[in-house]
Order: structure tokens, then C-alpha cells, then sequence
């Protein structure tokens, strides 16, 4: 008889908790609106791609519910970590599939956006690329979006930007092989370059290599006059250390990815010129900069996530905007339906604070005609903003 109570006790508390949890769970999931954030938080991209995260985190506590026909939602950001491995971004891309999301954010890593895009595509999932700027990211694909410039236009900026302001005739340019942004932009640099009449020393490293003196030394020999790099910072660091080491004479030129105050701290206090162009200018919008440091400041894990200091990375600004551009298409969507957010995506428009954003009705990219110049001030840390470059 004790028995037969216990086990009807048990059955009761059993149905109470399955019903009560059943009920919560349905009322989240028709009052919350979810966004994925494919980004790398560890590997070669995992700086890069934390500073993009916290960009779209900050925009997420400035805006955390959303009005869509007629009825008010909560959003919530589902953050996947891809470990800048193309290996692993199909694997991250299901879990986010099978979270429900509307819409994704990223990848900050042109070639794990590439791996992880498939995926998307095949669960009707549109994806807003945040700094992902290989062409190959959203062709063949029309599930994938992106907000930032491309880097055939990078690649001439830079070229324009070393044959011109800076007046060299023969430059170095090293990748990482089999990387689609560095193997990219360093063959769009190159394209540019010779056509300005320029000579090009052109090597590649392979993936794990933690030693850079011979390439270094190999740009010494040939009498280059510029050493042109567009890796991660895990590898710049190491190129900014040999390039002091030997003494270079030649400035080291680079794209968005050197953008950051990983780049400013590897350089603090040494003898080594540094120019990157890039998607934002800290300074080019107070208010949000200064809301998003003060943000930062008030939790030590973003701070950490930031590289331990409150400089406002470009890629935290892109990853506000895509935010936004993600709400927008919502609403213009009037549904969460991911289905309907793709269709919505390619008339959605939004003034960011890295300006103007619209798609394009070929690939879905972003009409982008200006890119931001910065040089390293090594004696104080900080980034000097130079004349920003347009291309019509």
C-alpha cells in the first residue's frame, strides 16, 4: 500500500513538473524572437570574433525587445562559438538551427563563414555576415548577407593607398595558405598593386606556423619597401615582433583584421610603422562610443573579451549595426518566420553607425564605397585617423 502511495506521489509531482515546464516553454518560445551569433571566440579568429560578439551584445542590452505586427517580443542572442575552424562551422551552424533562430549574425573569418553557409542555406536561415569580406561568402548563396565592403575594394585601397601616399614601387606581401581572406585580399593587393606599375614579392605560410623571421628576413633581402600581412592578430603579433627584432626600415600595411587593440598593445612602445584600413574610426560617433565603453566598463568579462581596455574595435561597431539591420528585416518581415526574414532582407535598409546600409540585388552585399584608413600611434596606444578613402 506504501508503495502504491509513493508511486502515485511521484506520477502526481512528475505530471506538475512536465505540465509547468511545458507551459513555460511554450510561452518562451512565442514571445521570444531568436538570434544566432556564428563567431569565433577561440582559435587564430577568437580576439576578433569576441569583439564582434560584444558589438552585437551591446546593441542587444540597448534593445532587447521588438515590436512586430502589433505584438511585442523579447530577443535573445544565441551565441555559438565556430573556433575559426572551417572543420567545426557546420556542426556550430546545426546547433543554431536547432535553436530556432530567425536570422544569424557572422562570422568574423571569411573562410569559416564560407564552411558554415551551407548549412544555413539548407534551413531557410538568412545570415548577416558582420566583417566576413571574401566575395565568396555570399556567392552561390542567397541565404547569406553581409554588411561590410568587399575585398576586391579593400585590395585596391591598399594598393592605391602604398603605390600613392606611401610611394613604394616594390612590395611583400605574405598570407596564410588556404585562407580565403588573407589568400584573397593579398591577390586583390596585388592585382591593384602591379597594375599601378608596382613589383611584388609574394609568399605563404602554412596553417600553425609560429615563426615568422624568414619571411621577415626574405622582405629585408629582396629591398621591399613595404611588408603588406592581412592575417589574424594571433600571427601580426609575431610579424610585429620580428619586424622590430630585425629593425625594419619598411612600413607594415594591413587590412580589418589588424584593426584592433591586440595590434596596439604588440606595438606599444616599439619602433614599427603601422597602417590598416578599415570599416569604423573610433571617434566618428561619440555617443555610441562612448555608451559602449562605459558598457564594457561595467562588466570585467567584456572587458576581458575586449583585450583588457575600452578602445572601440570597428568590428564591435559592425556588429551593432548588424544587429539592427537584423530587427529591421523582423519587422519588415512582420514575422520571426526565418523564411519570411530572407525574403524581407534584400529591400532592408538602415543608417548604422558606420553608415548608410543597403544590399545589393545581386549577392546580397552591402553598397559600400568608403573605407577608414588608421595609423598606429605606438607611443600612446591609440589608432590616428587618416583622410578616409572613397571608391565610386
Amino acid at each position: 500500500m506504501k508503495k502504491a502511495l509513493a508511486l502515485l506521489l511521484c506520477l502526481g509531482l512528475f505530471c506538475a513538473l512536465f505540465a509547468g515546464c511545458g507551459g513555460g516553454a511554450a510561452e518562451a518560445k512565442e514571445d521570444v524572437i531568436y538570434i544566432g551569433v556564428f563567431e569565433p571566440a577561440s582559435g587564430d579568429n577568437g580576439a576578433g570574433g569576441k569583439q564582434e560578439t560584444l558589438g552585437i551584445q551591446y546593441a542587444n542590452s540597448v534593445q532587447p525587445t521588438v515590436e512586430v505586427g502589433g505584438k511585442e517580443y523579447k530577443v535573445e542572442l544565441k551565441i555559438v562559438d565556430n573556433e575559426s575552424a572551417d572543420d567545426k562551422a557546420p556542426s556550430a551552424a546545426a546547433e543554431l538551427v536547432g535553436a530556432g533562430c530567425s536570422v544569424v549574425l557572422g562570422s568574423y573569418g571569411s573562410s569559416v563563414a564560407r564552411a558554415g553557409g551551407p548549412t544555413f542555406e539548407a534551413a531557410n536561415i538568412p545570415v548577416i555576415g558582420v566583417t566576413c569580406t571574401n566575395p565568396a561568402v555570399t556567392e552561390g548563396n542567397k541565404y547569406y548577407f553581409r554588411i561590410c565592403f568587399l575585398d576586391p575594394f579593400q585590395g585596391t585601397v591598399l594598393a592605391n593607398y602604398a603605390a600613392g601616399e606611401l610611394g613604394v614601387t616594390k612590395a611583400y606581401c605574405l598570407n596564410k595558405l588556404g585562407d580565403d581572406y588573407s589568400g584573397g585580399l593579398v591577390n586583390y593587393f596585388i592585382e591593384a598593386f602591379e597594375a599601378a606599375g608596382g613589383e611584388v614579392v609574394h609568399e605563404e605560410f602554412p596553417d600553425g606556423n609560429m615563426d615568422f623571421t624568414s619571411y621577415v628576413a626574405k622582405a629585408k633581402a629582396e629591398g621591399c619597401e613595404v611588408f603588406f600581412s592581412p592575417v589574424s592578430t594571433e600571427a601580426a603579433q609575431l610579424i610585429i615582433d620580428q619586424a622590430v627584432a630585425q629593425g625594419v626600415d619598411f612600413p607594415l600595411l594591413a587590412g580589418d583584421t589588424w584593426d584592433s587593440n591586440v595590434i596596439l598593445q604588440a606595438a606599444a612602445g616599439k619602433d614599427v610603422d603601422i597602417t590598416v584600413t578599415t570599416f569604423y574610426p573610433e571617434g566618428a560617433k561619440p555617443e555610441f562610443d562612448n555608451g559602449f565603453k562605459t558598457w564594457l566598463k561595467g562588466n570585467a568579462t567584456y572587458l576581458a573579451n575586449n583585450g583588457g581596455d575600452d578602445t572601440v574595435a570597428a568590428v564591435s561597431a559592425m556588429g551593432y549595426d548588424a544587429y539592427f539591420v537584423a530587427l529591421e528585416a523582423i519587422k519588415n518581415a512582420g514575422t520571426p518566420d526565418s523564411a519570411k526574414v530572407m525574403e524581407a532582407m534584400w529591400g532592408t535598409t538602415f543608417e548604422g553607425v558606420s553608415g548608410p546600409i543597403a544590399f545589393d540585388a545581386v549577392n546580397g552585399d552591402a553598397v559600400r564605397t568608403t573605407a577608414y584608413v588608421k595609423h598606429a600611434n605606438t607611443a600612446d596606444g591609440t589608432w590616428e585617423a587618416l583622410p578616409p578613402v572613397t571608391v565610386e
